[in-house]
């Protein structure tokens, strides 16, 4: 499940990048949070 999920979230980051290039950072700053918080409880 979390396997899939990382290409989906990849996939609509990138389509709001495009379509919204201001939220870059923002998705940047929101994805490595949300992976560093899987990362951390799936240990």
């Amino acid at each position: 499940m979390f396997i899939a999920l990382s290409p989906l979230v990849s996939l609509i980051a990138g389509i709001l990048i495009l379509l919204f290039p201001r939220l870059l950072n923002f998705i940047v700053a929101v994805h490595l949070i949300i992976v560093g918080v899987l990362g951390l409880t799936h240990h």
